[in-house]
């Protein structure tokens, strides 16, 4: 149990509570095609967040993935038309569903963003 704790407290557990978002209670995993790729500049942040549009067979829904910093420079590269797989968190953002995404699938590449169990992020608080 020690070393959950401690790689908790290497993560940041204000990290944690800033995303916030993340609720365990709503994991999913769904599947589509990528529309567009969009970098935000959520208010509550740093730096500009990258999402995906995506279409899935019932509805067209945004995927947070994480910071363009850390995304940027991870495989695979996710690209508009790409087939992808996402678990993640879905939440209600301005009225919206949002997956906030904890693993990205992409053909037999894998996108770790998040602890699915508890949404803790994976990248460095820190850049």
């Amino acid at each position: 149990m020690a070393v959950v704790v401690f790689a908790a407290g290497l993560l940041g557990i204000h990290n944690t509570l800033a995303e916030g978002h993340y609720d365990t209670k709503t994991v999913e995993t769904l599947g589509g095609r990528v529309l567009s790729i969009e970098k935000t500049a959520p208010s509550n942040r740093r730096g500009y967040w990258i999402n995906a549009l995506l279409q899935t067979g019932q509805e067209t829904v945004a995927v947070q993935l994480g910071p363009a910093w850390y995304i940027d420079n991870q495989t695979p590269h996710i690209q508009p038309n790409d087939t992808i797989k996402v678990t993640g968190s879905r939440i209600t953002v301005d009225g919206r569903p949002l997956i906030v995404a904890a693993v990205v699938t992409k053909g037999n590449e894998f996108l770790k963003l998040r602890e699915a169990t508890n949404g803790v992020a994976v990248w460095p608080d820190h850049h």
